[in-house]
């Protein structure tokens, strides 16, 4: 049976993941879309494979991209589910959605979905990466992507519930990937932190940080009231312990230590430097 959804997939490049992405959701999906960025290798000929509405439009950035393809696909269905091309969702998830739209269909406005990092093949379980919910899918009449450099998260007006069930996100086929992709978040991410660090800079067109909100909003206040307070370079360090040793980061072997350093400490030290960087500049 296929559910009321429309399912949005942003892709560039994503040969090696869009057939396992799409596989995981073309028996449930009323629709697929994938808005391509002009990719120059085999994404676009396989999502057409799986009958994909396959529709090109120029990247900006993430919410400019997610919230572009709200606005302009002819959806179908109130519904829409975002999805990068390198996740997929698990076939509990696949059961709960079901369960979630049987009947009249559902009474909220949004779901909160787990995610499952999965970094050089391991599930990456401990350092408070697991469990972690995202909304990924609500209502396109009552929610949005909120407008940031990086780190965007879906917002919707109405009330929300869990889901289960993971989506399954396969984190960069190889370090070098890793790597030059998070250079690249790294000067949109202190650009954000510079912005926000400013007086009166409150957008209220995001996610509000909230210390007894949802797991999104409480994540969002402790980046902002906690490790924002920390000094530069000190934090990058307090933060790698806590997540590697307080939170059993270290339980998750040799590809948990690699991820949780460079995710950990390395980017958010890269972080820092640029900021510094553009403040000993300005």
């Amino acid at each position: 049976m296929n559910l009321p959804i429309s399912i949005v997939i942003l892709t560039l490049n994503e040969e090696q993941n869009i057939a396992h992405c799409l596989d995981s959701v073309k028996d449930w999906a009323g629709e697929l879309f994938v808005v391509d960025s002009g990719s120059t290798d085999r994404t676009v000929e396989i999502a057409r494979h799986f009958s994909a509405n396959v529709v090109t439009n120029p990247f900006i950035n993430y919410a400019q991209q997610r919230n572009w393809s709200q606005d302009n696909l002819p959806l179908t269905y109130d519904w829409v589910f975002h999805l990068d091309a390198g996740e997929q969702v698990t076939p509990e998830l696949a059961a709960a959605l079901r369960k979630a739209f049987s009947g009249s269909g559902p009474t909220v406005d949004g779901f909160l979905i787990n995610r499952r990092a999965i970094f050089m093949g391991r599930w990456i379980k401990h350092g408070g990466i697991y469990p972690t919910y995202h909304l990924r899918l609500y209502r396109h009449s009552k929610g949005c992507c909120e407008e940031r450099e990086y780190d965007q998260h879906f917002k919707v007006e109405g009330r929300v519930a869990t889901l289960d069930g993971d989506l399954i996100d396969e984190i960069a086929p190889d370090l070098n990937s890793w790597t030059l992709s998070h250079a690249r978040w790294a000067s949109a991410e202190a650009a954000e932190q510079l912005k926000q660090s400013q007086p009166d800079t409150t957008d209220h067109n995001q996610v509000q940080g909230r210390l007894f909100g949802t797991a999104i909003e409480r994540r969002r206040w402790l980046r902002r009231s906690v490790y924002g307070r920390v000094p530069l370079f000190v934090r990058p360090f307090a933060y790698f312990i806590y997540r590697y040793f307080l939170r059993l980061g270290f339980l998750d072997g040799i590809e948990g230590f690699i991820f949780h350093f460079l995710q950990g400490f390395w980017y958010r030290f890269y972080v820092d430097a640029k900021i510094w960087e553009w403040r000993m500049k300005n």
